[in-house]
């Protein structure tokens, strides 16, 4: 029994790095077995297909963020504050694991009922009512300017995604190599929090 465990622990560990640098559509399963030092029969015997190893690799990242996210919503504390949090969690989060956005753009081109109801089947799936109404609360207090909260968590959402599903592009435009743009990345973190509290501002 500890061996088959240790033996799924390596495949797990092996699928997670090759999705990480290769992403889902360039990940073959033959590296997956070299990467885990398993031959490819072995593999097959434990996980018989990518897709398989990558729904654990994919809810296995998603499962994390979403429950760190609702302890975010759940937690005392200002809106801007939480903000400031989540954008660093999602950041990090996808600097981790890179192939998450691009996989559920594909997934949202080719199927996108099924992948809205993988999400909204997790049971961690944030309460966003929660950051909608405290959004709306601190707007009549007013701690911050008028804003749809809709319209903020699509932006706090997107400026956190966008450097990573056009990570190609904007390395060419800005002449960044993978190390440069981590930097920029981490940077980003500071930026999008920056600009948030600006607009929120009264």
């Amino acid at each position: 029994m500890k061996e088959e465990v240790s033996t799924e622990e390596l495949i797990i560990n092996a699928a997670r790095k090759v999705f990480t640098t290769r992403g889902y559509n360039g990940a073959r399963m033959q590296e997956i077995a070299d990467e885990a030092g398993i031959n490819k029969a072995m593999l097959h015997y434990y996980y018989r297909s990518k897709d398989k190893l990558f729904d654990i690799i994919f809810d296995e990242a998603v499962d994390k963020l979403m429950l760190r996210i609702n302890t975010v919503f759940e937690a005392q504390g200002s809106i801007t504050d939480k903000i400031a949090v989540i954008v660093d969690m999602y950041i990090t989060t996808l600097s981790d694991n890179p192939y998450l956005p691009l996989f559920v753009l594909h997934e949202m081109s080719q199927h996108s009922d099924r992948i809205v109801k993988r999400f909204m089947a997790k049971p961690n799936f944030p309460n966003i009512q929660l950051f909608l109404d405290e959004v709306n609360k601190e707007i009549k207090q007013k701690k911050i300017a008028k804003i749809e909260p809709e319209q903020l968590l699509i932006n706090v959402l997107a400026m956190c995604v966008f450097p990573f599903v056009a990570k190609p592009l904007i390395q060419g435009v800005l002449r960044k190599d993978d190390v440069a743009y981590k930097v920029l990345l981490e940077e980003r973190k500071r930026s999008v929090v920056k600009f948030i509290n600006a607009a929120l501002a009264i």
